[in-house]
């Protein structure tokens, strides 16, 4: 179960973040490719310092290659 109370979907074009509010649509982008892709917030984290969004498979899968585990990015937030 994620924060927001839904079972976690890795399919769904979701993330986790700390403090943005539960629902909020965020922009995330890949620098090193560009390749960016729209996120609702419905978890909170991560819990590993240096990193401010933990992707589902599938958000983490249109804007990188899921075998590196983590990649740096930017995000926008689009909608609270």
């Amino acid at each position: 179960m994620t924060a927001s109370g839904e079972r976690f979907d890795p399919s769904a074009m979701t993330a986790a973040h700390k403090t943005l509010k539960l629902g909020s649509k965020v922009r995330v982008t890949n620098p090193s490719s560009g390749e960016s892709v729209t996120v609702r917030i419905n978890d909170r984290g991560p819990y590993i310092g240096g990193r401010c969004l933990d992707l589902s498979r599938a958000a983490f899968a249109k804007i990188g290659n899921t075998n590196a585990g983590h990649m740096r990015v930017r995000y926008e937030v689009l909608a609270r």
